[in-house]
């Protein structure tokens, strides 16, 4: 009968249970410990035992040699190979040792792939695994339990029994400040592979030991989505997963021969440009060898059937997570031993494959020409030379693929089957670029002619789930569209991730920061004014956002949160991280960085500042005022060498718009600046810039936002925190619906479209034949330019909705309707030829307003705050647009409401007393009601505020009446009902539709 917890009252009655586990159940020898030979961390008599039943004849040879002398020849040749800097542990015991002689001895037998060689499977379970307690590593110094694998030491472990008192941190304690880590058994490299400190409850491990500086890695499964691990219901120790799992013969083989390895690392000093090279030993986390194991243990049963989508948060290592997964993958066999996959393809979205997992990929083990990385120096015809061939790891970007499908590289791969790893699964899994991918693996060159219908259907097939791909995506933040394309049906019907290692767990265990923990609003209040005596009628939205522009671009404006900027940096950023501390700072367009660096150059210039130095990052060129502007003609540095530029010493902010906000790993930045309206999973990206640690520095963040409201960012990062569950999706009848709508407007015509497709589908076009496509799509163009510009905006939305609605709803799901792909087909490339002029917007504002009276006030701070999950997203249902026709009002009706925003003149009492009047006003009145419920049901949150402000004016005169305000208040009206907005925004949304 197991001793339960509440019998544990030493730590001796603990080590005897976990002895008597490794001997009863996983078939451990245990032995004395005065076997232990502390100069070569051995137990010789089990190393010669297994030398000796695994490898007579080699053995017998030897004898011949080295006579008398051969066992202390072989035990110390053994311990010469592990010390070597070249060599190491895990290297010795992978690959033998050889000795001069020619003769080849191994030091363990792995587990075959197959079944099909018994001399293979025989001598796999003649390894020998062997526990011993209380043993002196040194004269003075016990360790209570080592592991052996063939007499070898492996494993070293610290226990610790939580009712007397002590627990884990008692365990690294002593690691850290009682233990010579430069023993045999402890030494880096050439000890054990991994050090547990452990207790009742949970479990730490540490692989590179040098005292207090030792960090420890914590080995638990996770509790509620945080640290630590759960409750053990079967009257067992809480981390009884230790002895049942992670230290039995196949796990700890598992891990020697496909998790355990040299890690070289190159640190380029940025300041001096020196390289230093530096090896580690790299040994998995808990949840990196369950995400590994699950996945292949699905895919020997189930094949390439199925997709797969693992959450794991920034902090994860999911760098080594697919490394180990891309290999294991390559080489996995089923039960039939056969080979599941015949490549495994590693894909990201950027632009050139990221360097850290090229590394990651090429440093594990593996056959010379089994891994091809596709990098700057190859083309998309290398990528298929690659798939045609035998390769069995291929790195490559996305692009590769849509440029494969565009220039007719393909070839016959249907009969192969793939493993699709794809690092950070965003946007790219979505649309075309997902669509070329699995068009590439499944297609089939062969000479049987095909009718048009046929090569429809096949392309309907090929853009969702392929019987011979298996897709496996890496996310921290999967949208709803990521979850349903990848994600696994659990036991309420709902999708949800394959493998979860949550955000909220990730930050209690010390791998990244909560960035939300120190966060400060601003906000800006100005008054506009009207520079001209006329009085025009505007388009009130076009007119609204073109201020709000004016605003943000402002040289004032611009130049005070700089100011702020600058001196908020300097006074409490700029010392931390042993003065390498850096901001980012996040600004909403390119006109908008380029005018922030020349702020910080003017600011810095003008107070003689020394210690601060700004680089702006965006994509392309711009014209401001007749000037041009790029990153490299602003910093005169090239673009592939900003990350490594920004690095050094003499930089210490960088200024960017729509650049280095997703997938920028730069550790040193503390504080973040935002000049952007940042929402959902873009405001996750962007912040969490800033939640990687840097040791040995206690890291602490700043996030200085002028746009954003606090209340709102935490709603982006709750369905993350925890998990993530697909809540409601896209179904065939939406886009049915969307269809019908486009028929309303009666600019399709059912017989062109068949030509168009006709056309489309044939082998080989003929100018002729082109001709005749443009034909039929410029008789829709005419016919949609004949109607208002209201009706051809809605057309337009309505149409891009239809296209990405349905091209997500063949991805994601097996729907065949061939007519609705040919009005898909045809409405691609209609879509490009219609162009709704931007009539009544075409003005400039800058010329009829100034603005005044800036200010910056602050207006909340947020200290280590709670993060309520959310795990539930839905799937924005594509509905069709209702496009209003948008009202124009007098320039000064236009300026007050804006003022409502951005000046503060008004008292608050009675602006919040009318701002109540207003809301009820308006849900009671039939007119109003439905106006605000048509908007409500058609748009967003914004474009809805714009139809309130239309519905606001006609009601002034009701609050002036019931409030009896006085001519001299009336001027304040306007601005409350901004006011009554923001108080109401989403209750208004949701009332007007119940």
């Amino acid at each position: 009968m197991p001793i339960r917890a509440d019998q544990l009252k030493e730590k001796e009655d603990y080590q005897k249970l976990i002895l008597e586990h490794l001997r009863d159940d996983n078939g451990y020898r245990i032995r004395p410990a005065d076997k232990f030979s502390p100069g070569l961390a051995m137990d010789t008599e089990m190393l010669l035992e297994f030398l000796e039943s695994t490898q007579a004849d080699t053995m017998a040879s030897l004898r011949t040699i080295y006579k008398d002398r051969t066992e202390e020849t072989i035990i110390n040749y053994i311990n010469a190979e592990i010390n070597k800097p070249s060599r190491g542990l895990i290297d010795v015991i992978k690959h033998g040792v050889e000795f001069d002689s020619g003769y080849e001895l191994k030091l363990m037998f792995r587990k075959p792939d197959s079944t099909k060689n018994p001399v293979a499977v025989e001598n796999y379970n003649r390894n020998i695994f062997s526990v011993m307690e209380e043993v002196y590593h040194k004269s003075d110094e016990r360790i209570d339990l080592v592991l052996f694998m063939n007499g070898i030491a492996i494993f070293a472990v610290e226990l610790k029994c939580n009712t007397s008192g002590q627990n884990y941190e008692d365990a690294i304690k002593q690691y850290k400040n009682e233990r010579d880590c430069t023993t045999r058994l402890l030494k880096e490299k050439v000890g054990v592979f991994a050090a547990f400190a452990m207790d009742l409850n949970e479990v730490y491990f540490c692989t590179k030991l040098i005292g207090k500086d030792s960090f420890f890695n914590p080995f638990n499964i996770g509790f509620e989505f945080g640290k630590g691990n759960p409750h053990n219901c079967q009257s067992c120790i809480n981390v009884s997963y230790m002895w049942e799992d992670i230290w039995t013969k196949d796990k700890i083989i598992f891990l020697i021969e496909r998790f355990i390895y040299i890690k070289t690392k190159e640190r380029k000093n940025s300041d001096t440009g020196k390289v230093r090279r530096t090896k580690e030993l790299i040994f998995p986390r808990f949840h990196q060898l369950r995400a590994v194991e699950k996945v292949m243990n699905d895919v020997i049963l189930n094949h390439s059937s199925c997709n797969y989508l693992i959450e794991h948060s920034a902090g994860s290592g999911k760098t080594e997570t697919i490394s180990w997964l891309a290999h294991i993958l390559s080489t996995v066999h089923d039960a039939e031993n056969n080979n599941v996959f015949d490549t495994v393809l590693v894909i990201t979205d950027r632009i050139v494959v990221d360097r850290q997992l090229q590394e990651a990929i090429m440093g594990m083990e593996h056959k010379s020409g089994q891994v091809k990385v596709m990098d700057d120096k190859c083309d998309s015809n290398d990528l298929a030379i690659a798939l045609r061939g035998n390769t069995k790891i291929i790195v490559t970007t996305i692009h590769k693929f849509y440029y494969i499908l565009d220039n007719k590289l393909l070839t016959n791969l249907k009969d192969k089957t793939f493993a699709v790893l794809i690092d950070e699964a965003h946007s790219s899994t979505e649309g075309t670029f997902m669509q070329s991918v699995t068009t590439v693996l499944t297609n089939d060159d062969s000479d049987e002619e095909k009718t048009e219908e046929d090569k429809m259907r096949e392309e309907i097939k090929k853009s969702g789930k392929q019987p011979n791909v298996s897709m496996i995506a890496f996310t921290a933040t999967p949208k709803p569209d990521t979850i349903q394309l990848f994600g696994t049906l659990n036991a309420e019907g709902r999708k949800e991730s394959f493998d979860l290692y949550s955000m909220k767990q990730a930050i209690d265990e010390g791998y990244i920061l909560n960035v939300l923990d120190n966060y400060v609003t601003w906000k800006t209040y100005c008054h506009i004014n009207k520079a001209i005596e006329d009085d025009p009628e505007l388009k009130t939205i076009a007119a609204k956002r073109k201020m709000a522009r004016f605003i943000d671009l402002h040289t004032t404006n611009i130049a005070q949160k700089v100011e702020i900027i600058i001196e908020h940096f300097r006074a409490n950023v700029a010392h931390l991280l042993g003065g390498t501390a850096k901001a980012m700072v996040v600004t909403s367009s390119i006109q908008s960085a380029v005018e922030y660096k020349q702020a910080f150059v003017k600011y810095i210039h003008d107070h003689g500042y020394t210690d601060i130095k700004a680089l702006v990052a965006f994509s392309g060129k711009v014209k401001i005022k007749g000037v041009e502007y790029s990153e490299y003609g602003m910093n005169q540095i090239k673009e592939e060498e900003l990350r490594y530029e920004f690095d050094r010493s003499c930089y210490q902010v960088l200024i960017v718009a729509n650049k280095y906000q997703t997938g920028f790993d730069q550790p040193k930045l503390v504080a973040m600046y935002v000049d952007k309206k940042l929402k959902g999973v873009a405001a996750v990206q962007t912040l969490s810039r800033l939640n990687r640690i840097y040791p040995p520095y206690d890291k602490t963040t700043f996030v200085l936002d002028f746009k954003n409201d606090y209340e709102e960012i935490k709603k982006a990062f709750a369905p993350y925190y925890k998990d993530t569950i697909l809540f409601e999706t896209i179904s065939p009848s939406d886009i049915r619906d969307l269809d019908r709508e486009l028929d309303t407007y009666d600019f399709l015509d059912v017989d062109d479209i068949d030509e168009f497709n006709g056309y489309l589908y044939q082998a080989k076009r003929t100018a002729r034949d082109k001709e005749r496509m443009w034909n039929l799509l410029d008789v829709a163009v005419k016919k949609v330019e004949k109607k208002s510009e209201t009706d051809q905006e809605a057309i337009v939305k309505t149409i891009r909705r239809f296209l990405k609605g349905y091209c997500f709803l063949i991805q994601a799901t097996a729907y065949e309707n061939l007519e609705l792909h040919k009005r898909y087909n045809f409405l691609s490339y209609l879509i490009k030829e219609i162009n709704v002029g931007g009539g009544g917007n075409n003005f400039d504002i800058a010329d009829k307003i100034t603005v005044s009276e800036f200010r910056q006030e602050q207006t909340s701070e947020h200290k280590k705050p709670e993060i309520e999950a959310q795990p539930e997203v839905k799937i924005k249902k594509p509905k069709p647009a209702s496009v209003e026709e948008e009202q124009k009002k007098r320039l000064s009706q236009i300026i007050d409401e804006v003022n409502a925003l951005y000046d503060k003149k008004y008292g608050t009492d009675f602006a919040t007393k009318s701002a109540m009047q207003i809301r009820d006003l308006l849900l009671q009145n039939p007119e109003f009601k439905e106006r605000l419920t048509k908007s409500a049901k058609n748009n967003s949150l914004d474009d809805f505020k714009f139809t309130y402000d239309d519905c606001i004016q006609d009601i002034n005169s009701k609050v002036i009446e019931t409030q009896k305000i006085p001519a001299a208040g009336q001027e304040f009206l306007r601005p409350v009902a901004g006011i009554a907005f923001k108080m109401y925004e989403n209750p208004l949304k949701i009332t007007v539709l119940t």
